[in-house]
């Protein structure tokens, strides 16, 4: 199965991307809003089909993509059926199945941080998705949102605690930056709820936490109950001067034949060596050559009022150019994937050759 964790690093949720080997077929779990454009790109570049997004829960601390994905990705919108939440295409409770490719996800209930909390465990349970219940050496808060100390007393040890031992937890949060603990180690060493903890012991630790309410909870509570649907529909701003699309490494890219289409409407910047510029690949029609190591110093000999495609060799040192120049404030900036030997291979005009 392919697995991918991704993180923010704002709210410090994780992202899971789970698909099939065979079918490219795949779920998300708890996308978040501002990172839909890097998480697009992963399943792009990856070839997945999104059969379903899934939420753990109503969040409080992020609003969700879960829209988003659906309106690009096309996937269902799962989500408990105890919230009642909009948008939601699958509303799902204990025991129900999830079926993508030759993998699937059992839905089991984990009521405690919120009424409406659920735990995706794989069909062969070896990884359970836990969201904010049972995280690395913690739980999550319940003393908000629904929350009951005792529901997730019971949760945790009767439906994530009676999984294999061996199989791994992923939370949705952590904020130390630990990835992955299994149920073994959390029976033994999570300070709240493992070793010989009772009930009491756990109630008495959970309503002693002193915790503030989340900064984002009157945004994102309401947000989620919407699946993140944004007012008015609005999409994030696109890219209107060509195709562009990002890489999931955060390359903005342009195909070559576009820009082959739309040379007198940009301006080509060449990073390579002068050597190289007027070697045997040549170079592309009123382009402008300034090797990638001098681009810094010579910033004021490309335009800002055009569009800027950076081409090299290869697409490797103007993928560092674009980087260069969007840290530069440039916001037309894109990459040539595959450089001029891509462009040769497709058999593009080099009509400076």
């Amino acid at each position: 199965m392919i697995f991918r964790q991704l993180f923010d690093p704002v709210s410090s949720t994780y992202t899971y991307l789970l698909g099939c080997d065979e079918s490219r077929d795949a779920v998300v779990i708890d996308p978040v809003f501002e990172q839909h454009a890097r998480d697009a790109a992963l399943i792009r570049e990856l070839g997945l089909n999104i059969r379903y997004v899934l939420d753990t829960h109503v969040h409080a601390d992020h609003v969700t993509s879960a829209w988003l994905m659906k309106t690009a990705e096309h996937g269902e919108i799962v989500l408990s059926k105890r919230y009642g939440a909009e948008e939601v295409d699958l509303a799902v409770d204990h025991g129900d199945m999830l079926v993508f490719g030759n993998c699937s996800l059992e839905v089991r209930a984990t009521p405690g941080h919120t009424a409406g909390c659920v735990t995706y465990v794989t069909n062969d349970r070896t990884m359970a998705f836990t969201g904010d219940c049972l995280m690395i050496r913690g739980t999550g808060r319940t003393d908000f949102q629904g929350g009951d100390v005792h529901d997730m007393w019971k949760s945790i040890r009767e439906q994530l605690f009676t999984l294999p031992d061996d199989c791994h937890i992923y939370p949705g949060h952590d904020y130390f930056g630990r990835t992955v603990s299994t149920v073994a180690e959390e029976k033994r060493f999570n300070p709240r709820i493992g070793g010989d903890a009772q009930e009491e012991d756990f109630v008495g630790y959970m309503q002693n936490l002193g915790l503030p309410h989340p900064k984002l909870l009157d945004i994102a509570v309401p947000a989620n109950l919407h699946c993140g649907r944004p007012e008015n529909d609005s999409l994030p701003e696109a890219v209107t001067w060509g195709p562009v699309t990002v890489t999931f490494a955060g390359v903005p890219e342009v195909r070559p034949d576009w820009v082959a289409r739309n040379i007198d409407d940009v301006f080509i910047l060449d990073v390579r060596n002068e050597a190289e510029f007027d070697g045997e690949l040549g170079h592309l029609e009123g382009s402008k050559l300034i090797p990638l190591d001098e681009l810094r110093d010579r910033l004021d000999e490309v335009p800002k009022d055009r569009p800027v495609v950076a081409v090299c060799q290869s697409g490797k040192r103007s993928a560092m150019a674009t980087e260069i120049l969007l840290k530069a404030g440039y916001d037309q900036v894109a990459n040539v994937p595959g450089g001029l030997i891509q462009w040769s291979r497709l058999a593009l005009p080099f009509r400076d050759r």
